[in-house]
This record gives structure tokens, C-alpha cells and sequence, in this order.
């Protein structure tokens, strides 16, 4: 248990800092970085549920998911402003990610009852700490004043939804594991599993953040 928890959280000190320097980067790394993490998130969707007829709902989701975090990192066509782009692309990031870490942590510690049978891992704890965590690093965020963010009624509301959706994501793929009968969609990355065990709940969570921004609540 100690092992795989040191894996978990080495592979995150590397790859949290990574994937954000490709971001910010842009351009042909970043669209590289997206295209290798497709092609594997293909695979691994492939390769869990090829003996069961929603595969090509899935594939047919995962690629409409990456087309438009393709769009919105490379045209912004939601906002018009390049900037502006750039850090509803963070924001979102950032609550996905610190969604899973909060669930994780305080899921782990704190324990306490399960939250549904589909994922054994999930408790109610985990579900405070996967709201609490992005709210705090949007709230420290503002306050170091980065892209100009705010911890109004408007960002709160966002983060409720996106962090809400990322975890439906979550119990999703899921569900689809254990219809698969598997624990990981790969052994890619260590202590975490596959590339898709790592973004299940953004493969969600974008398209939710970028419906949510155009048509609801732009902060």
C-alpha cells in the first residue's frame, strides 16, 4: 500500500508540473502532448470494452471530448481572447485535478461510509475533500492574483458544477471497469493506472466547462 502510494504521488509531482508547462507552452507541443494522450486513451477504451457493445459510444465520445480541448486551447472559440482561452483552459484543469487529489486524500484518511457500490474507493469524505480542494486552489490562486481570478459567487458556482461533473465522470468509467472486469485501464503511469484512469473525469468536465462558460457563467 505504502509503495503504490509512493508511486501516486512521485508520478504526480512529475506529471502535474509537465502537463501544465505543455499547456501554457501551447503549439505543436501541446498538440502533440494531446495527440499521444488520445491515441492511448483510444487504446486503453479499445482494449477495456472491445467484447461489449458500447465501445464505439465511447470512442465516439472520447474523440468529441479531445476535439474540443483541441479548439479550445488552440482557437478559443468560446471566448474570443487568447488569454482569456488560456485560463478557462487552466481553471478547468486545475479543479479536475485538484478534485481527484482532494478526493483521494481526504477518501483515504478519513474514510467513512461508501458513496456507491459502482467505485468501492468513493466515500462521502472523499466527496467533501473533491469540492474543498479545487475551491482552496482557486482561492489561493486569486490572492497571488494569477489570471487575474476571483473567488466570486460566479467562479464558486463554476467549480461546484465543473468538480461535479468530473466526479460523475469518474464513477462513469467506473462503472465501465467493473462491467469489464478490470481495476485499470492500463499500467501506464505508476500508482495511477492508464492515461484514461487519469483523465476520466475530464473527458467530462471539459465539454461541461466549456457549455458552462458560453451559455451560463463567464468569470
Amino acid at each position: 500500500m505504502k509503495t503504490e502510494l509512493s508511486k501516486r504521488i512521485i508520478s504526480s509531482l512529475i506529471l502535474i508540473p509537465l502537463s501544465f508547462y505543455i499547456i501554457i507552452q501551447g503549439n505543436i507541443l501541446f498538440n502533440f502532448f494531446l495527440a499521444l494522450c488520445y491515441l492511448i486513451s483510444i487504446y486503453e477504451w479499445f482494449m477495456m470494452s472491445k467484447k461489449n457493445f458500447f465501445k464505439y459510444f465511447g470512442i465516439i465520445f472520447l474523440s468529441s471530448s479531445f476535439i474540443i480541448v483541441y479548439l479550445l486551447r488552440n482557437y478559443d472559440p468560446c471566448c474570443n481572447n487568447y488569454h482569456l482561452g488560456l485560463r478557462l483552459f487552466l481553471v478547468t484543469t486545475l479543479i479536475c485535478i485538484f478534485t481527484d487529489i482532494g478526493g483521494y486524500i481526504f477518501g483515504k484518511f478519513l474514510k467513512g461510509p461508501h458513496l456507491t457500490k459502482i467505485s468501492p474507493n468513493k466515500t462521502y469524505s472523499g466527496l467533501i475533500g473533491s469540492y474543498c480542494l479545487p475551491i482552496l486552489s482557486i482561492f489561493i490562486l486569486a490572492k497571488i492574483n494569477i489570471y487575474e481570478l476571483e473567488l466570486n459567487l460566479k467562479m464558486l458556482t463554476f467549480i461546484l458544477i465543473v468538480s461535479s461533473i468530473s466526479q460523475i465522470g469518474d464513477i462513469i468509467i467506473s462503472y465501465f471497469k467493473r462491467i469489464s472486469n478490470i481495476k485499470d485501464t492500463g499500467k501506464i503511469i505508476p500508482g495511477h493506472g492508464g492515461i484514461l484512469d487519469r483523465i476520466d473525469g475530464m473527458i467530462f468536465a471539459f465539454p461541461a466547462s466549456y457549455i458552462t462558460y458560453l451559455h451560463f457563467i463567464k468569470f
